[in-house]
């Protein structure tokens, strides 16, 4: 049918569409993800993957690549990464420093000694599967980041899944449900610092090359505390109420991006940008009536564009390219990464005298790694460390080590009760996952 409109009129109105199709999509299925008992991210994952090669790509007419053509796809992308840069904001910005007090001894044994046994398992992997991932686009794969990134994405916990998963089980309130979102909170702080090294040494050519991004990297978050965060007081103080939170959201966000620019800059991944950016911007108190609806209105603009993310993240997944050999190595890669977290997180559990129940579910909380590990995944692809098997085999192992949570925790339950936390150990402020 003869369009009257402009080859770029019609670009956009593919962008349009394509958009359009990935929300809706991921709608149904959050939707169904919810009523079968698991967090909507699952869903909106499940959307990409149904949308791309691994289902609609099978089907006659290749009506993947007709509804995201090659050429809207690097506009999807900036989409979805701004989607992910807010979030990563309101992540930094929420971090809750009171979830340790308390408990920073034995949550930061479980945090330290469940990432030290999944990244060493990750790397001893990393090191045999390499041979065949050697490669990304006909460009060798650096050896010593892929194994580093590698033990990395193994010992990631999702904390803002964690948090939902917790909340819709009941498990908040507990100790168990306490401990782990406390572990979960160091683990990101560990998780975020071990990523930015693996990507310092990817991006660098050389030893010096490194020690530039380290120092570049040193000054950045001196000048982030010393000079951004007292001036974003200021801003927040004169901007912050209500009625001028239309002029308090522009700046923030272009904060964030340019933020997000100076960590690209600098060679590491420009999530740390924005995620240092939210760290260093005041943090109001969770009931302030000025803080709310700021918080509203970025999760709502974070709520539209980020299954946006999970979906181009979804069109990468190519599951029918998976050969024997990769299934083998997909059964690897799940055994490792379930049995690194689970005993990472339960020897100093049980160490500490919890009981061999709620040391279960601590292993099983724990395991659940969701929207940080695709956030982790994205970054290896394009740090070049990922080839198109190997990201699809770790988006699949997000998902079961993810999905795994709600059964089984619905096996545990009822079959002992731990004591309550402290109420206030347990409000994440967190934005949703």
């Amino acid at each position: 049918m003869h369009s009257f409109a402009s080859t770029a009129d019609l670009t956009v109105a593919q962008v349009m569409v394509a958009i359009a199709a990935m929300l809706l999509t991921g709608a149904l299925l959050a939707r169904a993800a919810r009523r079968l008992g698991q967090p909507p991210v699952l869903g909106e994952i499940a959307a990409g993957i149904v949308l791309g090669p691994s289902l609609l790509g099978l089907l006659p007419g290749d009506l993947t690549e007709r509804l995201f053509p090659a050429s809207i796809r690097p506009s999807l992308s900036v989409v979805a990464n701004i989607g992910l840069l807010l979030f990563m904001f309101l992540i930094g910005w929420s971090f809750n420093k009171k979830l340790l007090a308390g408990r920073a001894a034995t949550a930061g044994a479980v945090s330290a000694f469940s990432v030290v046994v999944a990244f060493g398992l990750g790397a001893a992997l990393a090191l045999v599967l390499y041979r065949h991932h050697d490669q990304v686009g006909g460009l060798p794969v650096d050896r010593t980041g892929f194994v580093l990134f590698l033990g990395a994405a193994m010992a990631i916990t999702a904390f803002p899944v964690l948090a939902r998963i917790l909340r819709d089980s009941g498990l908040m309130r507990t100790r168990v449900g306490a401990l782990a979102l406390v572990s979960a909170a160091v683990d990101d702080v560990i998780a975020w610092c071990l990523l930015a090294c693996v990507s310092a040494i990817v991006s660098a050519r050389g030893q010096g090359d490194l020690l530039v991004i380290l120092a570049l990297s040193a000054g950045y978050l001196t000048f982030m505390l010393v000079v951004v965060r007292p001036l974003l007081a200021r801003v927040v103080g004169r901007l912050g109420t209500p009625e001028r939170l239309v002029h308090l959201l522009p700046v923030l966000a272009g904060g964030v991006l340019l933020s997000s620019f100076a960590t690209t800059w600098i060679g590491i991944h420009a999530i740390f940008g924005a995620f240092v950016f939210g760290f260093v911007m005041p943090r109001p108190a969770a009931d302030t009536s000025d803080a709310l609806p700021l918080r509203s209105q970025l999760e709502g603009i974070s709520a539209v564009l980020l299954p946006v993310f999970f979906i181009v993240t979804g069109l990468n997944v190519d599951i029918a390219g998976l050969t024997a050999r990769n299934y083998l190595e997909l059964a690897a890669i799940l055994l490792v990464a379930i049995a690194g977290k689970f005993v990472g997180a339960c020897v100093p559990a049980r160490a500490g005298g919890m009981p061999w129940r709620d040391v279960a579910t601590l292993g099983v909380l724990m395991n659940t790694r969701g929207l940080t590990e695709l956030i982790i995944l994205n970054a290896g692809v394009q740090l070049g460390v990922l080839d198109n098997q190997m990201f699809t085999m770790m988006v699949v192992m997000a998902l079961v080590t993810t999905g795994m949570a709600g059964p089984l925790l619905s096996l545990l339950a009822g079959r002992g009760q731990d004591r309550p936390a402290a109420p206030e150990l347990v409000d994440t402020g967190r934005p949703r996952a």
